[in-house]
């Protein structure tokens, strides 16, 4: 037997793997810290095993042998590649790609650079822990409790809490109770958050109160500011590390707890392989390294809160608002049909007009949630109804108000057209609006207010949200434009209306936890409304006033939501009820694409007939081609978790077969 052998522990180094000769009678696995001779001098060095064979692709006589077997406590090192190798098991990835997610690709920064966060710029004094109320502390109390019965006990189970409080009720206080605790003992905390514009007063909370012992990274920052970021916390310069997921690989020797805040955001799954679920990675990593795991969230995934009813993850809640004289916001759903009814065609209903009016006497601010943006949706030729396309994906291009027509997807830009390239008609319109539109529409009704917008286009340079966020919180605007980044986590005591354009947006999406997403949107949205003394108001405006989502977020009820959630789920056979494995197959060759995968899923079903488990597909994607890439899909379905991992090396090794010149390439996605 054979053990492939890293020295240097960095991504960059990975490929760079030694094969060693493992000696009669010596135990190896992968994750093992080893001894072996290495180089001209055959001084010994400490090795990793990322891998095993039975065979060596050159001469044996020439291969070395390994030393002995490192059995000292286990290294956060060791940790992180017994991670990677659960990681390669669950998402189906490459034990390599999964190295190259878990460690950090080693990277200096520029000498001149500038090494200061550019979120401590803004920092408040707010650096004193504020009394706790009563709900507050017994949920504090808990926490520590579960972190104090780990320590020194490694027969204890790792303790899993799910924090569910409303919006405002004081989340965030109780993380830093909880960390004051764990550092106090010695210990440090991985705090992770979905990304920094959605939690960016928290981000400024944590580092302002513990100055000096907090590590930030954000997904604006250079490999080399990430990686200096990563070293602070093996060298032991700090005893936070905050970040979004890939701060769960954070190599801190004594790690004590993982809070994870806001943990339904979908921001917290990986896009690319291993296209892993940071919950769930969070929860191994915990058992590694023997530690609890905080969930926190106003509007919790079905999935934690289904573990939490079944036992596996103890519920705290928090029922009332911490700052005192703050109360929930009222709300009203706007039917926009009635309002077409009545001969109103502008994008504000009478009520919200009426509203936004009022604030602005009273100088009090404003937020508006549009969750889509640009200028228009997409163009259309009122001749032949085509509508124009990206020529790589299957999508509209969006008008931008600089006269450009850009794909969200890949990129592609072209200046706006006079005439149709099918027809050429010059008869072309645009249908839809963004917060681009929004933002010009609400400048022209309200000449008076001072507007600013928050998307994907205005923050795009490093900096750009904290920007925005601090010229609203310093009234540099009465009103707020944007999508989903201005409605998560923000405490503005000033805000007193928050209007929902466009609710139902998220409604329609092909997705079987569209409900879900709507039901968050809005109730995190209504969250950001009457934070402080003044009470709040909530218009949510939408086509279906009906739909369980929508009135039950205007009620705040998450409870009676999850009830009826759940019943559909089981009824369809959704998770968290059953398992779903989604294979998407890629090509660039359209024809061999839908061969391959006829052919795969023909013999495949009698596998899924064997386990009783349900094949789907294959379908085109909702988005067929993206970058002149074509895209297929597959979904199986059972309740076994062991089952679904099964069925799906059986349909790639399937694919493989078909597939001797490696026309397709495969992803996969667990729920």
């Amino acid at each position: 037997m054979y053990a492939q052998i890293i020295v240097d522990i960095s991504s960059e180094a990975l490929d760079r793997a030694y094969t060693y000769r493992i000696p009669e009678g010596m135990t190896v696995n992968i994750g093992n810290k080893v001894s072996i001779p290495f180089g001209i001098s055959n001084a010994y060095k400490t090795g990793y095993v990322i891998g095993l064979s039975d065979t060596v692709d050159y001469d044996p006589e020439r291969v070395k042998e390994i030393k002995q077997v490192i059995h000292d406590a286990i290294s956060v090192k060791e940790q992180l590649i017994e991670l990677a190798s659960w990681m390669s098991v669950e998402y189906g990835t490459t034990f390599i790609q999964c190295l190259k997610t878990v460690l950090p690709v080693k990277r200096t920064v520029r000498k001149n650079a500038r090494r200061i966060d550019p979120l401590l710029r803004y920092a408040n004094e707010n650096d004193e822990l504020h009394d706790l109320n009563v709900e507050q502390q017994t949920a504090a109390s808990t926490i520590v409790d579960g972190f104090r019965a780990c320590l020194g006990n490694d027969t204890t189970a790792v303790p899993r809490f799910l924090l569910h409080g409303i919006t405002g009720s004081g989340k965030t206080e109780v993380y830093l109770h909880v960390m004051e605790k764990v550092i106090d003992s010695g210990y440090k905390v991985i705090m992770l958050i979905p990304e920094i514009s959605l939690t960016y007063q928290t981000v400024i909370r944590v580092s302002t109160r513990f100055k000096g012992r907090v590590a930030i990274m954000n997904s604006k920052m250079s490999i080399g500011e990430r990686y200096e970021q990563y070293m602070k916390c093996e060298r032991g310069e700090v005893d936070i590390l905050v970040g979004p997921r890939s701060a769960v690989f954070a190599p801190f020797d004594k790690l004590g707890m993982i809070i994870m805040d806001e943990e339904h955001e979908g921001a917290y799954k990986s896009e690319t392989a291993p296209r892993y679920e940071t919950r769930d990675v969070a929860f191994q990593r915990a058992k590694l390294s023997h530690c609890p795991v905080l969930y926190g969230s106003a509007t919790p995934s079905t999935d934690i809160y289904t573990k939490a009813l079944k036992g596996d993850v103890k519920l705290i809640e928090l029922h009332r608002r911490a700052k005192p004289g703050s109360s929930l916001a009222s709300t009203e759903i706007i039917d926009l049909r009635t309002e077409l009814q009545k001969g109103n065609r502008s994008i504000f209903s009478e009520r919200l007009h009426e509203l936004i009016t009022e604030k602005l006497e009273k100088h009090e601010q404003i937020m508006l949630f549009m969750n889509r943006r640009g200028y228009s949706s997409f163009i259309s030729c009122r001749s032949c109804g085509q509508a124009i396309k990206c020529p790589h994906c299957d999508v509209s291009l969006t008008l931008h108000r600089d006269g450009i027509l850009r794909c969200h997807y890949c990129g592609y830009e072209i200046p706006a057209m006079n005439k149709c390239p099918s027809c050429g008609s010059p008869y072309l319109a645009p249908f839809g609006f963004g917060t681009e539109k929004l933002e010009s529409l609400v400048n022209k009704t309200f000449p008076e207010a001072k507007v600013l917008r928050m998307d994907a286009d205005t923050t795009k340079n490093k900096g750009g949200h904290e920007k925005i966020l601090e010229q609203f919180r310093n009234h540099k605007a009465d009103i707020l434009i944007g999508t989903q980044m201005i409605v998560k986590g923000h405490d503005f005591p000033d805000v007193t209306l928050v209007g929902l354009i466009a609710a139902d947006l998220s409604l329609s999406s092909p997705d079987f936890k569209a409900s879900e997403k709507t039901f968050q949107l809005i109730t995190q949205a209504a969250g950001r409304a009457g934070r402080d003394k003044d009470s709040g108001k909530v218009i949510i405006q939408t086509y279906q006033p009906d739909h369980y989502a929508i009135v039950l977020s205007s009620a705040q009820n998450y409870k009676l939501f999850y009830e009826k959630e759940i019943s559909f789920r089981k009824l369809m056979g959704y998770p968290p009820v059953e398992h779903l494995m989604t294979i998407q197959l890629l090509s660039k060759d359209e024809d061999m694409l839908t061969l391959i995968c006829t052919k795969s899923a023909e013999s495949f079903k009698k596998d899924c007939a064997l386990y009783n488990a349900e094949f789907i597909g294959p379908l085109n994607a909702t988005v067929y081609k993206v970058n002149d890439i074509y895209r297929k899909i597959v979904y199986i379905k059972h309740s076994g978790h062991d089952i679904i991992i099964q069925l799906r090396d059986r349909f790639s090794a399937l694919v493989r077969d078909n597939d001797k010149r490696g026309f397709v390439m495969l992803n996969y996605d667990i729920q």
